[in-house]
């Protein structure tokens, strides 16, 4: 795969976080780089004073730098901006960091050289992942902290990961591997750590898994339905088509494919009394398709974000100019991820809705908390006290991180994103969702068996039959955490998706 800086898209992330391709540098962003060091280098040869070039940074931007300290300049700016703390990213997630900043780089807007990009690349491409800190942050200036933690491993000064999985010094790697680290030259150290691809990077990998969630927010809804014995008049094209959001009427048409054309249990309760579901079943496309509409309008915010130049100053070479900017600032990142952060948490409400309704037998009309002989068997009592809490949780982690702001850098730097809060916070709350999910379907296919000999048909029966294959009925109590991790698993592998896709396209 080629970075040139302009045609990343969230699939081709996702494929570099789990090491599936190689990455290189594209001959069009070479003739940039170069193009673009060749102008700025000639500036600075005549004497003039840039930012970053030849300057100290943040406040310190009006000391000037001699030529002879250039060098230990973007040694010291590293070795001081390496203060993040906390757990540190996954594998994955700092991969797909690397190619981001790699990727931005590429555009040949920095002033630097190709060589900044290519080592990156090579550790990447051999395996050699930086250790990044999760926490430090304020996500304008661009992601200082953790990016600094990165150019720190390259410059052979940090710690990355072992093949078990430890943190090791990245020297003792660099020498097993017979690689040399990289020395960094005027302004490449500032142009490693301006800009916001971790807060992108995370917050993509996190979108990825959510979008995949909705599909599976679809199913596990359909199979409810099924196990309630709910209506598919609700689906019904007509409607969506008098209300145009895209994500309703795709959700709809999921959830008929879903199901199937019909099933004897459907066919069962055709002419039964009920007029009509409850809104946890019956506003699913309303409810699943804003959350699809939110989710695709974000992946366009972060894909636009990853092949971005977010460098300060950038380089103009055509035009002869080398200008200021706030291009590092996290604040269009933070705003999607703030908005899907909420959808998100919504999905996994209504999720949790569905199993009130599972085991509630007014509502389901069967045994009380799916649990054959109730009273000796608390059933899925807990279960859904369980997803309560999940959702509880997610209404906390929803509130925006973008509406704070702390003033950082003697003033300097008086307005900030906190965009990449807002990307963790997000992976914590598809955590949540996963879960939900996951107990969503363990109660559904309770229901389901419950029913019979009626059963399910499409996909509805096919994941059914699928779960039941890593969890039994329960004719008993036993550690239902237990299953709705099993189920989980599904969901994390890709099983239950797989299965979904081989029904015809999912829509999203």
């Amino acid at each position: 795969m080629k970075l040139n800086g302009e045609s990343l898209t969230l699939g081709d992330v996702v494929k570099i976080s789990r090491g599936e391709v190689k990455v290189e540098l594209d001959d069009s962003s070479r003739s940039a780089m170069h193009a673009s060091r060749e102008y700025i280098m000639g500036r600075v040869n005549q004497g003039e004073v840039i930012y970053g070039v030849n300057t100290g940074f943040g406040a310190f931007s009006s000391v000037s730098i001699s030529q002879e300290q250039i060098v230990q300049l973007q040694k010291n700016l590293i070795r001081s901006h390496s203060m993040g703390v906390g757990e540190p990213f996954t594998k994955n997630e700092t991969r797909a960091i690397m190619a981001l900043r790699a990727n931005a780089l590429a555009r040949g807007h920095s002033g630097i050289r190709t060589v900044v990009v290519e080592k990156i690349l090579e550790f990447l491409n051999h395996d050699i992942i930086p250790v990044i800190p999760q926490q430090g942050s304020v996500g304008a200036s661009g992601d200082l902290a953790p990016l600094s933690h990165l150019a720190l491993a390259i410059i052979g000064e940090g710690e990355v990961w072992s093949d078990d999985g430890k943190p090791v010094p990245v020297a003792k790697v660099l020498k097993e591997k017979n690689k040399e680290p990289l020395t960094l030259e005027a302004k490449e150290g500032l142009s490693m750590i301006n800009g916001c691809q971790v807060m992108t990077a995370v917050g993509l990998l996190h979108l990825n898994r959510a979008r995949e969630l909705a599909w599976l927010s679809d199913l596990a809804g359909a199979m409810s339905l099924e196990g309630l014995q709910g209506s598919r008049k609700a689906f019904d094209p007509l409607i969506s088509a008098t209300r145009p959001h895209p994500g309703e009427a795709k959700t709809a048409r999921n959830i008929l494919k879903f199901l199937g054309e019909t099933s004897t249990i459907a066919e069962s309760h055709k002419n039964c009394g009920k007029v009509q579901d409850a809104y946890s079943l019956r506003c699913m496309p309303a409810v699943h398709g804003a959350v699809k509409d939110a989710l695709r309008s974000a992946i366009q915010t972060l894909e636009i974000e990853a092949n971005s130049s977010t460098d300060n100053p950038l380089v103009f070479c055509e035009n002869q100019k080398i200008l200021s900017c706030g291009n590092f600032h996290g604040e269009p990142v933070a705003f999607a991820l703030d908005f899907v952060a909420i959808a998100v948490s919504a999905m996994a409400a209504i999720s949790e809705c569905r199993i009130e309704k599972l085991i509630n037998p007014a509502m389901s009309g069967l045994p009380a908390f799916l649990a054959p002989n109730g009273g000796l068997n608390s059933g899925h009592m807990i279960v859904q006290v369980a997803a309560a809490a999940l959702v509880s949780e997610n209404k906390i982690l929803a509130h925006p991180a973008s509406v704070d702001s702390i003033p950082t850098s003697a003033d300097k730097e008086d307005h900030v994103s906190m965009g990449t809060i807002a990307a963790r916070k997000f992976g914590k709350i598809v955590d949540n969702a996963e879960n939900v999910v996951a107990m969503e379907i363990l109660s559904a296919t309770q229901a389901l068996d419950m029913l019979a000999p009626l059963k399910p048909a499409g996909a509805v029966s096919e994941i059914h039959q699928k779960v039941r294959t890593v969890v039994p009925f329960a004719k008993e109590d036993r550690v239902f955490a237990k299953d709705v991790e099993k189920i989980r698993e599904l969901i994390r592998n890709g099983s239950l998706v797989d299965i979904l896709k081989s029904k015809g396209e999912l829509e999203w």
